[in-house]
């Protein structure tokens, strides 16, 4: 008997569309109608122009076609994205859901450097405006939680800028969708050399840390991919 592994299928990009169309009709069921709407009424405005016009209906038919489906995959990929954080809003791991789409230009910690018995959790990027620190949970708990990561962070990365941000819909909390918003306001501070640095003084000094709070599975606090995408 082979134990040759078969081959997983190459993912397409109608697979992608499948999977975002999924995702977004379960927050936001009418999707499919907006889509074929919008297709419609482009597809229609090319036929009148080229009535209008005299021009070739062919022409301006294809010329609507190609316009429908520009727009309707491009209001696809605005919902996709807020249709991904409602559902996921409040569930635990619901931030790494967010910061996991906006890799460029971050280092992100794969597993929460911080978890309670509560589930609260905080995950760490490392970027040119400096360290972020961003917590789930109640305000009253992750306080004291991030405050500490800062002070072990600021033990061995000196004179770098260190950012707290608390998701949630607490007052003072920044809601899950409008994290990515968050990041961008930062100012850039360190270069792109030093960014690689100072992640691996802090990872150096993570894996010097107290262990994991028995009973608590960290490779379980992160939404489940395949659940989001109907699987």
């Amino acid at each position: 008997m082979s134990d040759k592994q078969p081959t997983p299928k190459k993912r397409r990009w109608f697979h992608n569309l499948r999977d975002a169309y999924t995702i977004t009709a379960r927050t936001y069921p009418w999707i499919g109608w907006a889509m074929g709407g919008s297709a419609a009424v482009i597809i229609a405005l090319g036929v009148l122009i080229a009535a209008l016009s005299h021009g070739s209906y062919i022409l301006w038919v294809l010329l609507g076609i190609t316009t429908s489906l520009l727009v309707s995959t491009s209001l696809l990929a605005w919902l996709v994205r807020k249709a991904m954080y409602a559902q996921v809003d409040g569930t635990v791991g619901a931030v790494y859901a967010a910061i996991s789409q906006i890799r460029r230009g971050w280092i992100i910690s794969e597993q929460p450097i911080a978890i309670t018995r509560d589930q609260d959790l905080v995950w760490r990027l490392v970027g040119r405006p400096g360290v972020v620190f961003i917590s789930e949970g109640p305000s009253s708990r992750v306080h004291t939680l991030l405050s500490t990561e800062r002070q072990k962070a600021q033990r061995v990365v000196k004179n770098v800028p260190i950012h707290l941000i608390q998701v949630g819909h607490e007052d003072g909390q920044v809601k899950l969708a409008d994290l990515e918003s968050a990041l961008r306001k930062l100012k850039n501070i360190l270069t792109k050399t030093e960014v690689p640095a100072v992640h691996q003084r802090l990872a150096a000094l993570t894996r010097t840390t107290a262990p994991i709070p028995k009973g608590v599975d960290p490779t379980k606090v992160r939404p489940n991919r395949r659940a989001l995408r109907g699987r």
